[in-house]
C-alpha cells in the first residue's frame, strides 16, 4: 500500500521507523532482530536508508594520491529481500542521487518495481567525508527535484532511453525530505521552501522532515509550506539523544538547534544512561504534543536502535 493511502485510510495514529544498512561483513540477523522488535509496534511501514561506499584518500610516496574503501553497506536491493523474506510489511528504500548515474538510478528503480514495491525516498545525499560540498556523478543528479522528475517520469512510462520498446508505467509513491530550521546550504528557510515546492511540484507526494527538537519550529514550518501552495502530506521526524556528545554533534552534523532546556537537563546527567533516560522522555513529550495538535503520523529515526524508540512509543501512542 502506497504511503499516502495509509496516511489517509488510516484510523488510528501510527509510527513509522527507519533503519541503518548493516555493514558489510555483518550478516542479515542482527537487522532482522531490530525490525521484529519494532515491528511488534505495528508499523505501517518502515524506511530503509542508502549509502554511499565511505572512501578515504591515502598518500602515495610519489605524492600522489590512493582511493581506498573503508565501509561498504548492502545495497538497497538486497535489503529490501532480506526484509521480503521474513516480513510483511510496506518497505520504502531510499534512493539517492550520490554516487549513482542516471542509469544505474532507473535500473534500481526497474527492479524495485518488480519486487512490488510501492514507495520510494527520493534524497539527493549529503557530501562524502573530506568533500566541502555535494559533488554529483559525472552522469548523475546534483539535486533531488530531478530524481524526483525521474521517478515521476517512469510513473508516466518515460524512461531515460527514449527507443525503448513496450515500457511498463512504474506506480512508485514518492517521498521527499525537508528540514524545518532550513538545509546547512540554503541561505534561509523561506529558499528551503521554495526548493521544497520545486520537488513537490515535480511529482513529490509526501514529505517527512529531519529531525528536531522543538515542535514549535515544525509547527512554524508547516504552515510556512502551507502558505507556499506545498499541499501534500508533512510527517515530522523525530530523534531520542542516547549521549551527552549528541548535544554537540548532532547540530554541527544536521544543522539544527538544541533548545536550551535540554542541553541544561543534559548537562546535569551523571552518566550517558542518564542522557538516554532523558532523551527518551524529550521525545515522548514531544511526540505527544504532535498527537494532540493533529498530527497522526510520527517518522522516528532508530540509528540501528530499538529500545529507546519502543520505550518512546509505549509512552505516547
Amino acid at each position: 500500500m502506497k504511503v499516502t493511502d495509509i496516511l489517509k485510510n488510516s484510523e488510528k495514529k501510527f509510527a513509522s521507523f527507519e533503519l541503518v544498512p548493516p555493514l558489510k561483513g555483518s550478516d542479515r540477523s542482527k537487522l532482522q532482530q531490530n525490525l521484529a522488535r519494532l515491528l511488534e509496534l505495528q508499523p505501517p511501514f518502515v524506511n530503509f536508508t542508502c549509502h554511499r561506499d565511505e572512501v578515504q584518500f591515502v598518500d602515495n610516496q610519489d605524492g600522489s594520491f590512493k582511493k581506498i574503501t573503508v565501509s561498504k553497506r548492502p545495497s538497497s536491493l538486497a535489503i529490501a529481500a532480506a526484509v521480503f523474506q521474513k516480513f510483511d510489511i510496506e518497505l520504502v528504500p531510499h534512493v539517492i542521487c550520490g554516487g549513482a548515474s542516471k542509469q544505474k538510478i532507473e535500473n534500481d528503480l526497474m527492479d524495485f518495481s518488480f519486487l512490488g514495491i510501492e514507495n520510494v525516498m527520493a534524497l539527493r545525499g549529503d557530501a562524502m567525508i573530506g568533500q566541502k560540498n555535494f559533488v554529483s556523478e559525472t552522469d548523475g543528479y546534483s539535486n533531488a527535484y530531478q530524481l524526483v522528475s525521474h521517478i515521476a517520469d517512469m510513473n508516466n512510462g518515460k524512461y531515460l532511453d527514449a527507443d525503448l520498446h513496450q515500457t511498463v508505467k512504474t506506480d512508485f509513491c514518492i517521498g521527499v525530505g525537508a528540514y524545518p530550521e532550513k538545509h546547512r546550504e540554503s541561505p534561509n528557510l523561506e529558499t528551503d521552501i521554495l526548493r521544497l515546492k520545486q520537488k513537490v511540484d515535480a511529482g513529490a507526494n509526501y514529505i517527512v522532515t529531519q529531525m528536531f527538537f522543538d515542535n514549535q519550529k515544525f509547527y512554524n514550518f508547516v504552515s510556512m509550506c502551507r502558505k507556499s501552495g506545498i499541499s501534500v502530506p508533512i510527517i515530522a521526524g523525530l530523534k531520542p539523544i542516547s549521549t551527552l556528545n549528541q548535544i554537540h554533534k548532532l547540530p554541527q552534523a544536521f544543522s539544527i538547534d538544541i533548545p536550551q532546556e535540554l542541553v541544561f537537563e543534559a548537562q546535569k546527567c551523571k552518566s550517558d544512561k542518564a542522557v538516554y533516560e532523558l532523551g527518551i522522555e524529550w521525545c515522548a513529550t514531544q511526540s505527544r504534543d504532535l498527537l494532540a495538535s493533529g498530527f497522526n503520523a510520527i517518522h522516528y529515526y532508530t540509528m540501528g536502535r530499538a529500545e529507546n524508540i519502543i520505550e518512546i512509543i509505549k509512552k505516547s501512542f
